[in-house]
């Protein structure tokens, strides 16, 4: 029985290697063209198209799937399933029709909730408690099909969407594995979405990495995970910029002004121990654990103040 795949980043390697690996044929991969990347804006291929070779399995990149001749491409392997994963674009009607058994999509939220490019952050951003993946029956709307099955996993205190995205890479992996033969032997009922149910996500944007200092510290504690590793969660000092990788919100106030260095507090709770350096927001501060300065390494916290001895006191920029 024919496979094809199609998909992209990281997130969709395991899946991938687990199909292969249960012995289904994998007649084409197919994924986004290779973009410059990176400082250099070197040339840089996906990730799944290095996993794919690795595999020995046939790679194709074109600029879109909408593309008559790509249609046809896919038609002609004739495929009796279509497996998707985070491939980065919405699969058209006219391929969606090719397999008889449908697109499969492997996605990275507990839907309806979270629909869109960004679920991972978006469940930090907003504090659920749970996510997880869904395997859905792919249709022509946004993540709205027909649910095959879930996966949960609780979101911890120290999960950041990078951290949370490999553990649900390889849940997805195992899920669409215990899917896919039950799916193709007709043993699962479709069901639909609830609609009243669905929130929808957008693509991250740079911006989105920068920092409100009068929002609440677990406010700004959440987004500084969710937008770990990318854009990452950003600040300016006179004019620097300064990015924040591990923080930990504070229930102490104080008079200063959101964004303003002030001294670790005494009795740091667990999680936050090594703090040396706290920023006052909106309601509460945000213990300091790891950030970076413009053009270097990031730098625990006391190591940071070391460096810069005049740190307590000064503010960091509050948009306007």
């Amino acid at each position: 029985m024919a496979i094809v795949f199609i998909g992209t980043p990281a997130f969709a390697v395991p899946a991938l290697q687990r199909v292969v690996a249960a012995g289904y044929e994998v007649s084409a991969v197919f994924t986004q063209p290779d973009r410059p990347a990176g400082r250099g804006r070197m040339s840089t291929a996906p990730v799944v198209k290095a996993a794919a070779e690795e595999l020995g399995l046939p790679v194709y990149q074109p600029a879109s799937l909408k593309d008559g001749a790509v249609i046809d491409q896919i038609r002609a392997i004739a495929p009796e399933l279509i497996v998707g994963v985070a491939y980065g674009q919405l699969i058209v009607p006219q391929v969606l029709a090719i397999p008889p058994k449908g697109v499969l999509n492997v996605h990275p939220s507990l839907l309806p909730r979270w629909r869109g490019a960004s679920p991972v952050a978006a469940a930090i951003v907003a504090g659920d408690e749970e996510t997880g993946v869904t395997i859905m029956l792919m249709d022509e709307g946004l993540d709205s099909g027909a649910i095959l099955s879930q996966t949960v996993r609780a979101v911890s205190d120290t999960d950041t969407s990078g951290s949370l995205t490999e553990v649900l890479a390889e849940k997805g992996a195992d899920l669409l594995a215990d899917t896919l033969p039950r799916w193709l032997a007709g043993e699962i009922d479709p069901q639909p979405q609830d609609e009243s149910r669905a929130t929808v996500c957008r693509r991250l944007r740079k911006a989105d990495g920068l920092i409100d200092w009068t929002q609440t510290a677990t406010e700004i504690w959440r987004k500084v995970r969710a937008y770990n590793p990318w854009p990452g969660a950003h600040s300016s000092l006179d004019g620097a910029a300064v990015r924040f990788w591990r923080v930990w919100p504070l229930e102490v106030e104080s008079d200063e002004p959101p964004g303003t260095v002030v001294a670790a507090p005494d009795g740091l709770p667990a999680g936050a121990e090594s703090a040396a350096f706290a920023v006052q927001t909106g309601h509460g501060a945000l213990a300091v654990l790891e950030a970076q300065r413009a053009g270097r390494r990031s730098l625990g916290s006391a190591e940071l103040l070391r460096g810069m001895p005049d740190l307590i006191g000064r503010r960091f920029s509050v948009p306007e």
